[in-house]
């Protein structure tokens, strides 16, 4: 029963701080969408990494730090690339045209057409495979973990799934549809400060299990790699290649991660909220990571699914009370998620869509129930999604369909990276090429799948991005910009603490080669 007091407080406390700051007929589109860009840099590092971590990476990523050991770290701290770039580059080029949307960035520099693919494209992502994705594994992960204290909701196992996704998809919906993103910024500094509680919780006692932090070179040496060799199946060391410009694409060109960054009171501020994100990064590799590998280190290879390593560490080594904390963690990491797509959903609809081409006379509060509007609908998309993918969870156990979201997500995502980098790196481009260079990346992403099958996707994602940038700039040869230029530092400590960043994640990887 504490476990479940706790976990009762933490939803009454969610639900009373976001509605607080609730929105009404008086309060602007820019209070709802970006909390009158008054956001400090505090508030855009936590809720950012908050919206980053999702319940499933407590599952996938600690299973998968089970088998291949801190290779898995590398999808955690390389983000600190994708951040770095974000910070000095796009930010600055974002704020400077004071945009809402990064829809508006790129109509600005490549036009409305693609612009309005780039949205709509993003909208069916967001409505669907995110949102569905991520209430899906975050019911998912806390039924697996807490299956016999949640048993109350139903005896059987799907039904009670599909309930958690119900409660936890409309609770979420809900806060932000009342508060946008005012709301979704404090939840998130609360919902963080519960993950990462949590997440040190397991971290700490499996390490203490495994007998202390030097039994990590003791018991699992061959764990304590960053770089695995380049024709291992699933993490080879080449994949860091797809991994540069995948970062892009979500910490540059994604409105989920940049609406805070967007919404930052200054440029100094959103660079240093971002870069101390960074340092967050660091944090959550070593509490997602190191639990898996001391896990290998206590029982060897006889935990017959790896993702089953974190239920197994929850139920087997915690006591009562710290359970309930663990729980509200798991809950919070699938809230945040969902919490922030809701918002970015909210906000590419009503400002890339319908005040630009259904109601171009919109007044403030018509944008706002515009954008509600959407929450309402993508929360039932993504509850038939969820539903949809609890079916074939059940169909076929073994199936591998979250390899094919992240593809899916990929054949998107490639396009995305073309396509924003495009609008950064060149001046006035032929709008005609940029749109080649961004369709032609989904046939030949399939064509690479097909003649060499075996090849890893974040290597496939690699020459994809490279093949339809080396068109995009081919064309435009002429327009190409000087990169060191467009690096922008708003202060002498951003400055350092870039460094300091960059520095660090090269000095990890020749320490933890």
């Amino acid at each position: 029963m504490l476990d479940f007091g706790i976990v009762i407080f933490y939803f009454i406390l969610i639900f009373f701080v976001a509605i607080r700051g609730k929105v009404n007929k008086k309060s602007t589109a820019e209070e709802y969408f970006l909390s009158n860009r008054n956001l400090k840099w505090y508030s855009i590092a936590l809720s950012t990494i908050a919206t980053n971590i999702q319940g499933y990476q407590f599952l996938g990523m600690m299973g998968s730090a089970y088998l291949f050991g801190l290779a898995q770290a590398n999808l955690e701290i390389n983000a600190v690339q994708g951040i770095l770039i974000a910070t000095f580059i796009f930010v600055p080029l974002f704020l400077k045209e004071r945009i809402t949307t990064i829809t508006e960035f790129i109509k600005i520099k490549l036009g409305d057409n693609i612009a309005l693919f780039y949205s709509l494209s993003n909208i069916a992502l967001f409505s669907t495979i995110t949102l569905g994705a991520a209430l899906f594994w975050g019911a998912y992960a806390a039924e697996m973990v807490f299956g016999e204290q949640l048993s109350f909701l139903h005896e059987n196992r799907i039904i009670r799934i599909a309930i958690l996704i119900v409660i936890l998809g409309f609770f979420s919906a809900i806060y932000t549809y009342l508060g946008g993103l005012n709301a979704v910024v404090k939840t998130d500094i609360i919902q963080f400060s519960i993950l990462l509680l949590g997440g040190v919780v397991v971290c700490l006692i499996a390490v203490n299990e495994l007998g202390g932090w030097d039994q990590l070179y003791i018991k699992t040496p061959n764990k304590m790699h960053l770089h695995l060799p380049a024709n291992h199946s699933t993490l080879p060391w080449t994949h860091l290649l797809g991994l540069f410009f995948l970062n892009i694409n979500y910490w540059c060109a994604n409105q989920t991660v940049m609406q805070r960054a967007l919404a930052a009171k200054s440029i100094s501020h959103a660079q240093s909220g971002l870069m101390i994100g960074g340092l967050i990064k660091y944090i959550m590799a070593i509490i997602i990571v190191i639990p898996g590998i001391a896990l290998y280190g206590i029982l060897g290879d006889s935990l017959a699914e790896p993702d089953l390593a974190f239920p197994y560490l929850v139920k087997t080594y915690l006591p009562i009370g710290l359970k309930g904390i663990v729980l509200c963690g798991l809950f919070a990491s699938l809230m945040s998620t969902v919490d922030s797509t809701f918002n970015s959903l909210a906000t590419l609809w009503s400002v890339d869509v319908y005040s630009t081409y259904i109601n171009k006379e919109a007044t403030d509060y018509q944008k706002i129930r515009s954008g509600r509007k959407a929450i309402i609908f993508s929360l039932f998309t993504a509850l038939l999604m969820s539903m949809i993918l609890l079916y074939l969870k059940f169909d076929d156990p073994d199936s591998a369909f979250t390899h094919t979201l992240n593809n899916l997500r990929y054949y998107i995502n490639c396009g995305v990276v073309v396509l924003i980098c495009s609008a950064v790196l060149l001046l006035n481009p032929l709008k005609k090429t940029i749109l080649f260079a961004f369709v032609l990346t989904l046939p030949f992403n399939l064509l690479i799948q097909f003649f060499f099958p075996e090849m890893n996707y974040f290597l496939r994602a690699f020459w994809v991005i490279f093949s339809g940038l080396t068109i995009a700039i081919l064309f435009n040869t002429n327009k190409l910009k000087n990169i060191f230029k467009l690096i922008y530092v708003s202060s002498k400590s951003n400055s350092i603490l870039g460094w300091s960043l960059l520095i660090s994640l090269i000095l990890i990887h020749i320490i933890f080669h």
